[in-house]
């Protein structure tokens, strides 16, 4: 049986709506991703964090779930706690993507059984997450999710172009404009509506 983890990458978070502040605004991203992501079935759930943003992983990780201490907050450090943990897939998400379907998850997975590798774009700059078939390959290039990688930046560098797949894209929550896409219809994100209602909010 294929081993499957996502794991939510803390990085970092450098905007948020007036009158909330940043370390409250980013708990609450991380803690709605989190909570989206320990109600899967057939992939655990996990967390990466810097030395820095331990408190943080701790603070938002559900009992039992594993939290990778990574060097840095690049895709490439998640996937080798990830590999060394003894999975044979990974996916690498966003922090701030509270509202994120659940079917896009699926989607980011299943072009591992015919691809090396599958990346979902963020609307705007950036990636949502990365996916890959463990250990990841010598080729992957290092990949910042906030950066400017995308799949075709990524492809020149597989001996065969065809193993990077494409997902479906989602958008991330990084400015002002992100705002009013959220839809309150939807069911989830509790802590990040919370916060913009005025509501309880995280420590």
């Amino acid at each position: 049986m294929t081993r499957r983890v996502i794991v939510v990458l803390l990085t970092p978070v450098v905007w948020a709506p007036p009158g909330i502040g940043l370390d409250k605004w980013r708990h609450a991203l991380a803690e709605d991703v989190v909570d989206l992501l320990a109600t899967l079935n057939e992939v655990d759930p996990a967390i990466a964090a810097t030395p820095a943003d331990r408190p943080l992983a701790d603070a938002v990780a559900w009992p039992s779930m594993q939290v990778y201490e990574v060097p840095d907050t690049t895709v490439n450090a998640t996937f080798a706690a990830a590999a060394a943990d003894g999975y044979d897939q990974a996916a690498v998400i966003a922090a701030d993507v509270p509202d994120l379907p659940g079917l896009i998850l699926g989607k980011l997975f299943r072009p591992l059984t015919t691809k090396t590798l599958a990346i979902a774009p963020a609307e705007g700059p950036g990636l949502l997450g990365v996916a890959s078939r463990l250990p990841a390959p010598a080729w992957l290039p290092e990949i910042d999710l906030d950066g400017e990688t995308a799949a075709t930046s990524i492809r020149p560098h597989a001996p065969n172009p065809a193993e990077v797949a494409t997902a479906p894209p989602w958008r991330r929550l990084r400015g002002p404009a992100d705002l009013p896409t959220l839809d309150p219809a939807v069911e989830g994100w509790d802590a990040t509506r919370a916060l913009l209602t005025g509501g309880l909010s995280p420590a």
